[in-house]
């Protein structure tokens, strides 16, 4: 005979109850674990902004301070760039100054006794007017510093001699007469032993090139650089000043000694 077991399964000894609370406590719990989880990045997140904030405004900070040593600092930049040019500019018009009184000098001292010069200028460069100058088409093809001269001889050999006299002297390299021609009396006085004073003279133009010479800095059309005319026009102003002062002064000393 088989024996059997009355007891109802769930509550037999030893048994597994089953459950009767269902999936909503396995919802319940991750619910709450998710919720964790957001919390947990959400402040996660938010100390990171707060840290970036706060490195942003202290970089915004330094910006503004260096921004403010720049701005302090940008006089003085100026005045090195202001002082860095004009030691160009002082060293260039040193290299490219041309020594005319020395040069005058010398040709004093090679003019022959019957070579007349009736016109002379020089220029430190083409294309720079002069009072007085002859304006010979030769001295453009010189790029530095040149002597335009016009004169008369009473020969021809005069005049070849006085050629090979201006190459004696230092720094001309090369000595051009474009235009020669017999003419008349170029003294107009006509006296015997006169310069140029025979019935016949040969006149001549000559240009004396010293191309060897630097070339002149970039200038105002006239041969000085900006600011020199400006500078120029002051010390004549100061002169004229001093010189009218000095006039003032002396005619009071001559008031003062003149009698009553």
């Amino acid at each position: 005979m088989k024996a059997v077991n009355l007891i109802p399964e769930e509550e037999r000894p030893g048994g597994r109850k089953p459950l009767r609370s269902g999936p909503l406590a396995y919802i319940v719990v991750g619910a709450l674990a998710a919720a964790v989880i957001a919390v947990t990045a959400l402040v996660v997140t938010d100390h990171k902004v707060s840290e970036r904030s706060a490195e942003v405004a202290q970089l915004q900070s330094e910006k503004t301070s260096v921004e403010a040593k720049a701005h302090a600092l940008t006089s003085y930049i100026q005045f090195a760039t202001a002082r860095e040019q004009r030691e160009t500019t002082v060293a260039g018009l040193a290299n490219s100054r041309f020594d005319w009184e020395r040069v005058l000098a010398e040709l004093a001292l090679v003019l022959p006794a019957d070579v007349q010069i009736t016109s002379l200028s020089g220029t430190a460069a083409p294309g720079v007017s002069s009072v007085g100058g002859s304006g010979i088409g030769l001295r453009s093809e010189i790029a530095g510093p040149a002597l335009e001269l016009t004169g008369c001889a009473p020969r021809p050999a005069d005049v070849a001699g006085f050629i090979e006299a201006l190459k004696d002297i230092d720094g001309v390299t090369r000595v051009g007469m474009p235009t020669s021609s017999f003419g008349g009396d170029a003294s107009g006085s006509g006296e015997s032993g006169a310069p140029c004073g025979g019935e016949e003279t040969f006149d001549f133009q000559m240009v004396v090139g010293f191309d060897a010479a630097p070339a002149p800095l970039e200038v105002n059309g006239e041969g000085a650089p900006e600011g020199a005319a400006e500078s120029s026009s002051s010390s004549t102003e100061e002169s004229s000043e001093e010189s009218s002062s000095e006039e003032s002064s002396s005619e009071e000393s001559s008031e003062e000694s003149s009698p009553d």
